[in-house]
């Protein structure tokens, strides 16, 4: 009888998990990753961001801009659908957005075009039709016809042009929102995304375009045609103020004090040590990044927040698990000579364990979205 014994990266993963429901004892871990839809906070940027709407495509459901065109979906409309509407060969249309002719779309789904497509031509002349069927009609009463001017050509739109964004593989709609700073509901309404806000690698997404605020009028003084701008009185004209001695004193100059930085970099976490990455994330296989350093190096907390839980894996090594906002959580596994207690508040870069000795001077580095990992990079660079 053979028996299976778990790899360390399973054994740590499954620790985590344990960890990670130890730590929503007193708040409730979220399972979509998400948090409730609608309610899900990408970036205080994206949240605050207000987005323009989406223009309305021409009758054939075609939006040009100056760079490229999209087409719109209707309902029922599968990919062979847009491509016969809009004048190309429905493998040509597919295979550019990654789909089969045959795949159906949403309504309002947007399908980026690989070539530009004509613009739709001017409306039938009334005018030229009304004469030819007077003429070939039997000579009767004389009719007079006033010819009509032919409709006007619609142009492409006008205004900012928005970002094209191609998904690659591991984006989600909330990743892609938090990367342009708008909020994932305009960013579902403008490509016509479902409920679930899915993407598939390799679609094509539209970035909407933030509102711009209007520029402030300034009122100007105006003058008749061919005369000089308005002088004003010179100070000397004026009469003179009455000598007055009033006594000012100095205001005493405030004392600034300047607190030291917490944050040295732009990016969303800091290094938890200062070393080299050996092993770098891979889903289901290695779900965080292994730093290896120097031995008793300080190991600091990634990002401000609450320590949740602190904990050891089979091998008794210790782990320390931190709450951050927006539901993330971050992993520190295989760690020597805690500095913190559970429950303790910490700050960005405060030193919360060290670096064991020998060969086991590395840590391993995980970023999770409630039970969730995510690759940790994006948020360290």
């Amino acid at each position: 009888m053979s028996l299976s014994v778990p790899t360390p990266t399973a054994r740590l993963g499954a620790v985590a998990l344990a960890c990670l429901l130890l730590a929503a004892c007193d708040e409730p871990l979220d399972y979509d990753l998400r948090g409730n839809i609608g309610a899900f906070s990408t970036a205080p940027a994206a949240q605050a961001a207000s987005t323009a709407a989406r223009p309305k495509p021409d009758a054939r459901g075609v939006i040009s801009y100056p760079s490229y065109q999209v087409a719109v979906s209707r309902r029922g409309d599968s990919v062979a659908d847009v491509a016969n509407r809009v004048g190309l060969p429905p493998a040509e249309l597919a295979r550019y957005n990654g789909m089969s002719p045959t795949d159906k779309l949403r309504p309002d789904e947007v399908l980026a075009l690989p070539r530009r497509v004509a613009e739709p031509a001017g409306t039938v002349d009334i005018a030229a039709v009304a004469g030819s069927a007077i003429d070939a009609a039997p000579d009767t009463t004389p009719v007079a016809t006033t010819p009509l001017a032919p409709a006007p050509k619609p142009a492409p739109q006008t205004g900012t042009e928005p970002v094209r964004h191609k998904v690659a593989r591991g984006e989600t709609a909330y990743t892609i929102s938090r990367l342009y700073q708008v909020p994932v509901k305009s960013l579902a309404e403008w490509n016509g995304l479902g409920s679930d806000f899915a993407v598939r690698e390799g679609q094509y997404l539209l970035i909407p375009v933030k509102n711009q605020p209007a520029p402030q009028a300034t009122a100007a003084a105006v003058t008749a045609p061919g005369a000089g701008s308005p002088t004003p009185t010179p100070p000397s004209a004026t009469a003179p103020l009455p000598d007055e001695k009033v006594a000012v004193e100095a205001p005493e100059k405030p004392r600034i004090e300047v607190e030291e930085p917490t944050r040295k970099s732009t990016a969303q976490m800091t290094m938890p040590v200062q070393g080299k990455i050996i092993r770098t994330y891979s889903k289901g296989k290695n779900d965080g990044i292994d730093i290896a350093g120097t031995a008793g190096a300080p190991i600091v907390a990634a990002d401000a927040g609450t320590v949740a839980a602190i904990t050891a894996d089979a091998d008794k090594v210790p782990i320390i698990i931190l709450r951050h906002g927006g539901n993330l959580v971050s992993v520190y596994a295989n760690v020597d000579k805690i500095e913190v207690n559970k429950g303790d508040t910490v700050k960005r870069g405060q030193t919360i364990a060290r670096l064991r000795g020998g060969d086991k001077a590395y840590i391993h580095f995980e970023v999770r979205d409630g039970f969730d990992s995510l690759d940790p990079m994006p948020y360290l660079q």
